[in-house]
């Protein structure tokens, strides 16, 4: 049972949108998390970082609707954590800047729970460094000014004292002010602020959808009503605006726009998704494969009570590898009975998992399929001499079926299972109805089947018409067999090749 003496509520920043402005405090406080409620601007992706058993509770607000009115959020807060539950409140950006983390606090605070505040990287400064424009300049602007640019009371004025900002001659920043821009800049010029004055607009910041509108008070409604301008937007007015093509970045890497389908599996996925950020792109995390314990242990504790039968140890990939770890050190045994045997691997990333255990790897072939580990076994003299395989339970008959016709004694053991994980498939269907989508990767086989099962018949028509990168000869046969489009395929089958490859295709 939980003890309520130990609920708390954490407020969370979750900066203006890309994942890796999330505070290293931020994402152990979610990993920690029992209940999560999170807003509407808040980087899905960021879940993938919790627990499966936590509670996640969307409380957003779109364009001004709300799906739970704050009372309600407030009242949740103190429910859950009077519960013994760890309850993070998630929120954009900073919770402390027009993010009415201090009226849910003071309600937390008086029911009497505990409570931690978490800072998070403001849109502000996110989204303005992201578009190349430095808020402040030593030569432009030793001010700067925040200012809401909504109405909570839906009232058709915003309460500010427009003669005294448009005297400021520093930098103004209006937050949630897309939808009043024409209103913003005709109070701006009205009370003597000169039209010429550059400003920007900023839709979606920090993320591969970032789109930066730039002008003067006097044209920019005009552009925005061409362009029809949307929220969620950051708008940003002053002489700073004009360093924008000297210092902006973001927009200029390789893949920035690129929207990337990412089919790992979680654990196996942070590498991928890390790199594809720093080309630029947007990762859309979709694992389709989970691994789990095999049905039934006793073939791989056989195996590992009896090592010294074996002439070889062959890992297939690196899941293979931690769960034979896992079970070696649950029938209390170690990598002292590894003595004598030659280890094999499949890929890099297989052997350096190896590696990582203390133990040497004395074959990986040059090319990370099976076929190419055959090759490299048949130069030695393996009649007779049996080899262990901890692999997936259902996994290719090539390497032991061509090992016994050298003959070779193999013994496969289940050490784990792939299943199909329960993901949720509405927004990528949403984003292929939208068209942006721009590659989807591949790196087994069987991540194109779960793929195609999780997504049904019904998208296949949208899937058939994307990019697919796909790693290995095996992976691509099996996309292209169900009809996809496979189009980059490196020569070298690792992620790392995988990627360079997306981005010589989305940059040619």
């Amino acid at each position: 049972m939980t003890n309520s003496s130990k609920g708390k509520v954490v407020l969370v920043g979750a900066g203006p949108g890309d994942i890796g402005l999330l505070t290293l405090n931020g994402k152990q406080w979610l990993q920690k998390a029992d209940v999560i409620l999170y807003d509407h601007l808040v980087n899905p992706d960021m879940i993938r970082f919790t627990q499966n058993s936590a509670e996640k509770i969307y409380v957003g607000k779109k364009e001004g609707v709300a799906s739970m009115e704050q009372e309600e959020i407030n009242q949740l807060l103190v429910s859950k954590a009077r519960e013994g539950k760890i309850v993070i409140r998630l929120k954009g950006g900073d919770p402390f800047l027009f993010g009415r983390g201090g009226e849910e606090i003071q309600a937390v605070q008086q029911a009497g729970i505990p409570f931690i505040i978490v800072p998070g990287v403001t849109s502000v400064t996110g989204v303005a460094a992201y578009a190349g424009i430095p808020l402040t300049h030593r030569d432009l602007s030793s001010t700067l000014s925040i200012i809401t640019g909504s109405n909570e009371k839906k009232q058709g004025d915003i309460h500010i004292d427009w003669e005294k900002i448009a005297a400021r001659s520093g930098t103004l920043v209006f937050l949630m002010g897309a939808r009043k821009l024409p209103l913003i800049v005709e109070k701006l010029m009205s009370f003597g602020k000169n039209p010429d004055t550059p400003i920007a607009v900023v839709q979606w910041g920090t993320t591969a959808r970032q789109k930066t509108w730039t002008g003067t008070l006097g044209t920019i409604v005009e552009i925005s009503a061409k362009d029809k301008i949307l929220p969620p937007a950051l708008t940003i007015i002053g002489e700073v605006v004009n360093l924008k093509p000297v210092i902006e970045w973001y927009e200029h890497l390789p893949l920035f726009g690129k929207t990337i389908v990412v089919t790992r599996k979680g654990d196996q996925a942070e590498t991928m998704i890390d790199r594809l950020r720093e080309l630029g792109a947007e990762p859309f995390f979709f694992p389709v494969i989970e691994t789990i314990a095999p049905d039934d242990w006793a073939p791989l504790d056989n195996a590992l009570n009896n090592l010294s039968q074996y002439h070889g140890l062959i890992f297939t990939s690196v899941n293979g590898v931690r769960f034979f770890a896992e079970r070696l050190k649950a029938v209390e045994q170690d990598i002292r009975e590894l003595k004598g045997l030659r280890v094999f691997t499949i890929g890099p990333k297989t052997a350096e998992a190896v590696r990582n255990l203390g133990i040497r790897v004395d074959v990986v072939p040059e090319n990370f399929v099976a076929e190419s580990l055959i090759e490299s076994i048949g130069k030695e003299n393996i009649n007779g001499k049996r080899f262990l395989i901890p692999r997936a339970t259902v996994a290719r008959e090539t390497l032991p079926e061509q090992l016994r016709e050298m003959g070779a004694i193999v013994d496969v053991a289940p050490a784990y299972q792939t299943v199909l994980p329960n993901t949720p498939v509405d927004a990528l269907k949403k984003r292929l109805a939208e068209g942006s989508i721009d590659v989807i990767t591949f790196t087994s086989s069987s991540t194109v089947k779960n793929f195609l099962a999780l997504t049904g018949e019904e998208l296949l028509p949208a899937i058939k018409k994307i990019t697919i990168a796909c790693i290995g000869p095996v992976t691509g046969k099996t996309a292209k067999d169900a009809g996809l489009n496979v189009e980059i395929a490196p020569e070298q089958y690792t992620v790392a090749s995988l990627l360079d490859a997306i981005e010589t295709h989305q940059s040619g």
